[in-house]
């Protein structure tokens, strides 16, 4: 069920002011503190920090055989990545790029996510796979991807991405104590926003959502970056009068149907947002959803303002690519329309 955005949900808990990126960096810190198994590893990520200085200080902290570089060989990692998960160890791999994944497909699908159903529950596969993902920095090709309907096809995976730093704190935390394998999918133009996080776990089962916009004329649906976009055009609408929910999936796989439900129930309405190209993209799925489970509460077909069905462009070309404030705020337009 959908987790409704409340001020002070976790009152007397440690909080301070944290971008996405210092968030996953205590995140990090935090599991391997409390669990000698938990490995950190992937390009660059030891002595650099990471090309997102992520992981910052982590190998000084905590050494280099917890906390160390790997060649840059995508399928190399992930398959270290399974055999430490083979032998008890809770490996936190990270690949530089979503886009630097395509060499790791193999080993994602056929090992990382079969291993424990291949093994009959035999050998867990506890491995996060850290992926900067998604765009909005206008990086050069190949560095900006939106991968998560790959992913979430995939039986035996769970996806999560977080919107805002509190969130990347919990989630990571709650993915590296998972025993399933969990692509954690970081959205990078989002690592610099700063906000208040409160250093306490998620309270909420893995699969849960999160209004973080209450509204009553349409809800717009969203993950990633694409979640301050859509509250942007919330602020925007409000100026007209509409009154529009922003609904945060957060996990990707497994997906909040109940919590759509809930949210369509009171809007009768939906917009779906997301970076990656329309076909077969997961706001199908989530259209889907939407529909079977709240198809007797919806006024209007479900709209979606996606990526267009072109390979991911390279630096100045992604803002004619990803979907624009004007676009979503049509979308809303045309479902108001009905």
């Amino acid at each position: 069920m959908t987790e409704l955005a409340t001020a002070g949900e976790h009152t007397g808990s440690p909080t301070a002011e944290l971008s996405m990126q210092q968030a996953i960096n205590r995140a990090l810190e935090r599991v391997l503190e409390e669990d000698r198994s938990t490995l950190v590893f992937g390009e660059d990520v030891g002595r650099l920090g990471g090309v997102f200085r992520v992981t910052d200080g982590l190998q000084r902290r905590f050494g280099e055989k917890r906390v160390f570089d790997t060649p840059l060989a995508e399928s190399g990692i992930i398959g270290l990545a399974v055999g430490l998960a083979m032998n008890g160890w809770r490996p936190i791999p990270e690949l530089q790029f979503d886009g630097f994944a395509y060499p790791a497909v193999d080993q994602i699908v056929n090992q990382m996510a079969r291993m424990h159903y291949r093994t009959r529950g035999a050998a867990p596969m506890p491995i996060t796979l850290r992926l900067p993902s998604f765009g909005g920095i206008q990086a050069p090709e190949h560095h900006g991807e939106s991968l998560e309907s790959l992913f979430a096809h995939v039986p035996g995976l769970k996806v999560a991405a977080p919107s805002n730093p509190a969130d990347a704190y919990r989630l990571l935390v709650q993915s590296v104590r998972a025993d399933d394998p969990v692509v954690y999918m970081e959205p990078k133009a989002r690592y610099w926003e700063r906000r208040p996080v409160e250093l306490t776990e998620s309270t909420d089962p893995i699969g849960v959502s999160r209004v973080v916009r209450p509204g009553r004329h349409a809800t717009l649906v969203a993950w990633g970056a694409m979640v301050h976009r859509c509250l942007q055009v919330a602020e925007l609408a409000a100026e007209d009068g509409v009154d529009l929910e922003v609904l945060d999936l957060r996990w990707l796989k497994p997906i909040d149907a109940d919590g759509l439900a809930e949210s369509v129930a009171r809007t009768r309405r939906a917009v779906v947002v997301h970076e990656a190209p329309l076909t077969a993209g997961l706001g199908a799925e989530v259209s889907s959803l939407i529909q079977e489970h709240a198809f007797r509460d919806l006024a209007a077909p479900v709209q979606r303002v996606t990526g267009f069905d072109v390979p991911y462009p390279a630096g100045p070309l992604e803002p004619q690519y990803l979907p624009t404030i004007d676009r979503i705020l049509m979308a809303v337009q045309r479902t108001l329309e009905f």
